[in-house]
């Protein structure tokens, strides 16, 4: 029924209607019916209207015209405009809701009416509560002045986005104000908490009167925008609804009951001797201002005013309900919306209202314009510098922005002129804030991007949008930091909440620390408590540790000098009180005599961490705050690719010196005199080029003793009884020669000359370098620097040759083959994506590193075989080319969890994904992409990546992966990656992040166990054994040249592999970790189980099995298991049969 409900939505979208303030959810408009609806409850069945050919063909109206022009100019293409009056279809209540919730109110309100009266007592007085009801409120100090008693509330009025009509899903809060009586008060109550007190005993009065009816369900305490100053009491109806809504209950003064000018932020509300109980003489002019609290008790007074103005304002627009929706959808989705000091709902009506007001936007404009032009606004407007405020003409004791700014933060003045909205606002959220913003307006208007999933349905946590994250665990000791920073006026301010007392303080230390490391410094924002009404009010500190997210500038984050000013400037001694023992006076090359401040760091991924040393620091020497308390969790996931016990590294260095060896080899072999054809190219085609090898090869020292000798060449070779010499990697260099009418156009000819070429190159490479060569067929090996390259020379024409044939009548015939194919990719496209890839790592440092974590992670859940090294590459490399909504990766562990995002939410099925490497391709070209994917796309690959030199065929998903495979891939990416960030943001979890590189393997229908003694790459493992086989491998410096040619590319595993899935591809799926796996997990294909008809042709590791007079084969799983192990003979430990799906 639901499905033919939205066949009929969308069949009346195409009427133009103003449906800003209609249902949109539910009750659409029905086309005609086939009969009318029957009492037995038949399903409807709907049909299309038929139009008479006047209808059909008349000219558009005005307002539609309108419609249209308006898709044309304001968005990219109708389907964005569809999609966002989707979303507000998605978000906005129900009629039904509307009623539950009417409903309800009216039975609160109702109850709320008939609360008894009770005697007047002290206010630190609690024994007319009779229940188990508790006051939501922490009582520090113990006592205050005034006297309370209990009575029915003088007015019962909804508030805030619901009258509004601004309340939208998931989470529906309806505001209701119960003013307190006017008799219950006393105008000096604004000081020394006694109002805020008042008010907290008010609430309990009401949770104490509503607890014994059957009309409420669940009752809980919670704190508006995490004020503890101003509990809120939470009802839900009772029943199955319970979750559906929530009725938040404020208690309020009556209007003007206090006067506004008594809550000027440069007053005092709250007395030092009454806080701290010591006498002190201070006259009442030295006390300190109590902003915070003043504006605390100030936002109580306004609500009514507030919402009058809103809806004023929303009055004359009718998009500005819509356009509000839009705006909480975009914050919710950046977590910005949610707890203290948030941009929530309430600010995002007045912000549109601000830009209403001061005509920045049209009343005219539709819901998208004004989404687009408050971003416009946040992102160009700094209201931690020039504040802004509702207040036409404030009256004369209302505070100007300057005072404002004194004591706020983030300056946003209500229309009364005396509330700062923004006062709980810290500047680094409101800078988070412009940050989006700014990040959304950069990729809105392109045309390549998607922007509606962008900016509105991508969510983006912490701990995938900053690069490193870290949090104060035990927030208790956020009370010594007010001690040492001195903030006693600040936490009286505050009411004795240490947590955002501390927190400014804080952020400005780091800020300063960190300088221009950093791009943004955010944090998190404490979400607001929820507690029974029968428990007391939670402590401080009882809150989620806090979180601070870095946004960093790769090109100085890992700095490890931090160079201060000259020793007789004034900032010198500022220098040295910022850095304490660690700013040391130090002389540099250019004769200057400075301060400065020197880390620890040798290694790329010890440099890295910078910033936690930084940061440990400063919050040890400042905030008395210690190491063990700080949880740095920047790059914990990079241990998966750590190698190195003295110096750990993760793959820079080595990929570096891989780097280095190849640019003097391409230099040597251009220079070389005395070939028959010059060359032309020398291009690396090797992962290790582009810095993305997962573990890079590493200059090796080799102990010949180890090895036995060929009787020929001398070449090294593995001796019998010995564990497998260490892996060495050959690294591919493709060598292109000249063209010239001396090729020849068959095909073996030109392979001999190919031959030719590599005996020459390694002739010459000996003569003039003495580098150890052994030249072959296919390629030359060449021994440089303890690492072994491999030349393979490359005719331009050759692939062409390959596809060339004479038919029977002596025809030539131009066909495609998968031999040149093949040739192609090894010649032409491999090294192009490495040379393109290695720009790519020159620009974000961190590339090469999130290619080498994503490849473990492919590599250790056993799916290296179907996301090819190449294919993971161009994953990463979109992540880095088009980081919408996000910006670049800063960090290999954020790069690494997008990876594992975009594997698991990308629509494969219905998407190409665009790699726009160098940035060639425009927005025609993306349209072009997209129409032919979808024109061809059952014929093309089930992964489609698009690459400016391969739009429609998607080379490097052609042969793998598969649906199941790739399905496969999405549901473990998906797991993986909610595992990993819970366990990077939780600290109560045990730290052990290889976890996601650990494969389930309750999947697979036989293992295959190996002996660690002839696995060559054992250390590699995610859990490396802790006993270690000598691999042939001396300590040392490695010899530049000469040397006996080493044992190459010998890896018993893959060649074993190999043989299996040769012998036996037709029966099951073979799957390693290539990178020290010591299992090979088998999965039987079910097809090669199903009974075929007897052949002599196909009884290979069959069965015969005879009914009657047919004769069937079936596969001979025992006999097959045995070949597992007779093939393996050395190298297999033990085969384990783990399932007996075979017998069905």
């Amino acid at each position: 029924m639901k499905k033919k409900q939205r066949v009929a939505e969308e069949t009346t979208e195409m009427i133009p209607t103003d449906s800003s303030n209609e249902e949109k959810n539910e009750a659409p408009v029905k086309a005609k019916r086939s009969k009318p609806e029957e009492s037995g409850g038949e399903e409807v069945v709907y049909h299309p209207v038929k139009l008479s050919r006047s209808d059909l063909y008349r000219p558009p109206t005005a307002e539609e015209l309108n419609q249209l022009k308006e898709t044309e100019s304001l968005f990219h293409c109708s389907l964005l405009k569809m999609q966002m009056e989707e979303l507000l279809k998605e978000v906005s209540l129900s009629e039904r809701r509307k009623k539950q919730i009417d409903s309800f109110i009216q039975t609160v309100t109702n109850l709320l009416q008939t609360v008894p009266e009770s005697q007047e007592v002290e206010v630190s007085d609690l024994s007319w509560l009779t229940g188990a009801v508790k006051v939501p409120f922490l009582l520090v100090p113990k006592t205050t002045k005034g006297k309370f008693h209990m009575a029915p509330p003088a007015s019962v009025d909804l508030i805030g986005s619901y009258p509004l009509g601004t309340c939208t899903k998931p989470r529906i809060m309806v505001d209701l104000a119960v003013t307190i009586p006017a008799d219950v008060l006393h105008p000096k109550d604004l000081l020394n908490q006694r109002y805020p007190r008042k008010r907290a005993l008010y609430l309990t009065g009401l949770a104490q009167h509503l607890a014994s009816s059957p009309d409420i369900g669940t009752m809980r305490y919670s704190c508006l925008h995490g004020n503890r100053l101003r509990p809120v009491l939470l009802l839900t109806p009772p029943g199955k609804d319970t979750t559906s809504f929530t009725v938040r209950v404020h208690a309020c003064p009556p209007p003007g009951f206090f006067k506004p000018s008594r809550f000027h932020p440069q007053r005092n509300n709250i007395r030092t001797e009454w806080y701290t109980g010591l006498q002190t003489s201070m006259a009442e002019r030295c006390e300190p201002p109590t902003p915070h609290y003043n504006s605390s008790l100030l936002g109580d007074l306004l609500p009514r005013a507030h919402l009058q103005f809103l809806s004023a304002v929303s009055s004359q627009c009718s998009a500005f309900a819509d356009g509000v929706a839009l705006l909480k959808v975009w914050l919710r989705q950046r977590e910005l919306d949610q707890g203290t000091g948030g941009f929530n709902g309430f600010l995002a009506s007045m912000l549109l209202s601000y830009l209403l007001t001061t005509h920045r936007i049209s009343n005219t404009m539709t819901a998208y314009q004004l989404l687009r032009n408050s971003l416009n606004f946040l992102a160009s407007e700094d209201l931690t510098v020039n504040g802004i405020s509702l207040a036409r003409d404030p009256d004369s004791t209302a505070p100007s922005l300057p005072e404002f700014h004194d004591s706020f933060q983030v300056v946003f003045v209500d229309p009364s002129g005396h509330l700062n909205m923004c006062a709980d606002m810290t500047a680094c959220t409101y800078k988070q804030l412009q940050h989006e913003a700014s990040v959304s307006m950069q990729f809105w208007d392109n045309p390549t991007v998607d922007g509606f999933h962008s900016l509105l349905m991508t969510p983006k946590p912490m701990i995938r949008t900053s690069d490193h994250v870290f949090q104060l665990c035990e927030l208790v000791k956020l009370q010594s930091s007010c001690k040492k920073l001195n903030l006693l006026s600040e936490l009286m301010d505050h009411s004795g909440n240490y947590v955002h007392t501390a927190l400014p303080f804080i952020l400005s230390l780091l800020q300063r620390g960190l300088g221009d490391r950093i791009h943004l410094l955010t944090h998190s924002l404490s979400p607001d408590p929820e507690w029974s009404v029968e428990s007391e009010a939670p402590k401080h500190k009882a809150q989620p540790p806090l979180s601070f997210g870095l946004l960093l500038k790769p090109e100085l984050a890992t700095s490890v000098l931090e160079r201060g000013p000259p020793a007789e400037s004034p900032k010198a001694a500022e220098f040295r009180q910022l850095w304490g023992s660690r700013s040391e006076l130090r002389r540099f090359q250019d004769g200057a005599i400075t301060e400065a401040v020197l880390w620890e760091g040798e290694s790329m991924c010890q440099k890295q961490l910078v910033p936690k040393q930084i940061i440990t620091h400063l919050l040890q020497l400042h905030a008395d705050i210690p190491a063990s308390f700080v949880r740095y969790v920047g790059a914990i996931v990079d241990d998966a690719i750590k190698t190195g016990s003295e110096v750990p590294s993760t793959g820079e260095e080595e990929s570096l010196l891989v780097v280095k060896s190849y640019d003097d080899l391409s230099r040597k072999l251009w220079r070389l005199e005395g070939l028959p054809l010059s060359i032309t190219a020398v291009q690396g085609a090797h992962p290790a080029l582009r810095y993305t090898q997962v573990f890079p090869p590493v200059p090796l020292k080799l102990d010949y003793s180890f090895f036995d000798r060929e009787k020929t060449c001398r070449s090294l070779v593995p001796k019998e009884g010995k564990p497998c010499p260490a892996y060495i990697t050959p690294v591919t260099v493709i060598c292109h020669m000249e063209g010239s009418g001396k090729w020849p156009h068959d095909r073996l000819a030109i392979r001999h000359i190919r031959a030719a070429f590599h005996v020459h190159l390694g002739e010459l490479l000996k003569k003039h370098h003495n580098y150890t060569c052994k030249p072959c067929p296919t390629h030359l090996d060449v021994w440089k620097d303890g690492l072994v390259f491999r030349i393979q020379v490359a005719y331009h024409r050759e692939p062409q040759v390959l596809r060339e044939s004479v038919n029977a009548e002596g025809l030539l015939v131009v066909r495609d083959n998968e031999e040149a194919q093949a040739l192609e990719m090894a010649t032409i496209h491999k090294p192009l994506l490495t040379s393109t890839l290695h720009g790519l790592q020159q620009q974000h440092p961190c590339f090469g590193a999130a290619c080498r974590l994503a490849k473990r992670w492919l590599g250790a859940q056993l799916f290296s075989e179907d996301l090819t090294e190449d294919t993971a590459d161009l994953l990463v490399a979109s992540l880095f080319l088009q980081p919408a909504p996000f910006t670049p990766p800063g960090s290999p562990q954020v790069g690494f969890l997008r990876f594992l995002h975009l594997l698991s939410s990308f629509d494969w099925r219905n998407n190409p994904l665009v790699v726009n490497l160098n940035n060639q391709l425009t927005a025609p070209d993306y349209t072009e992409i997209k129409n032919d994917f979808m024109a061809s796309r059952e014929s093309l690959p089930v992964m489609f990546i698009a690459t400016p030199k391969d739009k429609k065929l998607s080379l490097w998903t052609k042969r793998a992966p598969s649906v199941q495979m790739l399905q496969r891939v999405v549901m473990v990416a998906a797991e993986s990656l909610k595992v990993l960030e819970h366990q990077l943001m939780d600290g109560g979890q045990m730290q052990d992040v290889r976890v996601v590189m650990r494969p389930p393997l309750d999947a697979y229908d036989v293992l295959i166990h190996l002996n660690p003694k002839q696995v060559p790459l054992l250390s590699q493992a995610v859990d490396p054994p802790s006993v270690t086989f000598s691999r042939g491998v001396m300590t040392g410096s490695v010899f530049a040249t000469g040397g006996a040619m080493p044992v190459t590319d010998y890896n018993p595993v893959s060649l074993y592999l190999a043989e299996l899935r040769e012998a036996f591809g037709d029966l099951a799926l073979f799957f390693c970790d290539p990178y020290g796996g010591t299992v090979i997990a088998v999965v039987w294909k079910p097809k090669a189980f199903i009974p075929m008809s007897f052949k002599t042709s196909q009884v290979s590791a069959r069965r015969v099995e005879v009914t009657g007079d047919d004769a069937n084969t079936t596969p001979n799983v025992e006999a097959i298991l045995e070949d597992f192990r007779v093939i393996g003979k050395g190298l297999v430990k033990s085969v384990e049969a783990r399932t007996e799906k075979w017998s069905f």
